[in-house]
């Protein structure tokens, strides 16, 4: 593979350098910063020798946010062949998503602590730059996980997800009819319409208001 490095710590940017020469691969080019990596992709395209793949950070400088994620999307819109894995100290899901809504193959987002496992990371790398997708499992659970949860409430009316909001904060039917200047019988016909929507079916054993609660507060 030729691969280009962008990683601000220069330790860990020479120590990837090293790691993929020593298996065969080699690093055309390694910078610390977004708008150098848009650059030095540029200009070995220019070349006719575009990277089979990037690995860059998310957070770069000059601020430290989103410049290397920014920096691949931008790639990527440039050279849709292009390879692109980034590394993260922890899950962004708001960075992950749009990495990998721009397309299915290509691509890849690790947390930093899979490159301490050689063999996995390299093969990560390979697998991304063959077209192939490197995706965390943190990030698979936390991007699924979220999923599910906006779908679970996404078929309340405004007006319950308003009520419901309210028996989140501990009010009774009484107080939530007061607060919304509603009559108590259309509280209790929310309550019901939630308690339906989300499946939480009657039962003696499980406290229906106390799970519908505790749904609103995971998604």
């Amino acid at each position: 593979m030729r691969v280009v490095i962008a990683e601000d710590s220069v330790l860990l940017r020479e120590g990837l350098t090293r790691l993929l020469n020593d298996r065969g691969h080699e690093v055309v080019a390694g910078v610390g910063d977004g708008e150098a990596l848009v650059t030095a992709v540029r200009e070995l395209a220019a070349a006719g020798a575009l990277p089979d793949v990037v690995v860059a950070d998310v957070r770069m400088p000059p601020t430290h946010t989103d410049e290397g994620v920014r920096a691949a999307v931008r790639l990527r819109q440039s050279f849709p062949d292009l390879g692109v894995l980034v590394l993260s100290q922890y899950v962004e899901e708001q960075y992950a998503t749009e990495l990998i809504a721009g397309s299915s193959r290509g691509v890849g987002y690790l947390l930093k602590d899979r490159v301490a496992d050689v063999s996995e990371f390299v093969e990560a790398v390979t697998r991304v730059a063959t077209g192939g997708t490197a995706l965390d499992p943190e990030v698979v659970a936390q991007l699924l996980g979220r999923s599910r949860k906006q779908d679970v409430l996404s078929g309340l009316t405004p007006r319950e997800r308003e009520v419901l909001g309210l028996m989140a904060e501990g009010r009774t039917n009484s107080a939530i009819a007061a607060q919304l200047v509603v009559s108590h019988g259309a509280v209790e016909k929310h309550v019901s319409n939630i308690f339906m929507k989300l499946g939480l079916a009657q039962s003696d054993t499980d406290h229906r208001r106390v799970l519908a609660v505790l749904t609103y507060l995971n998604s």
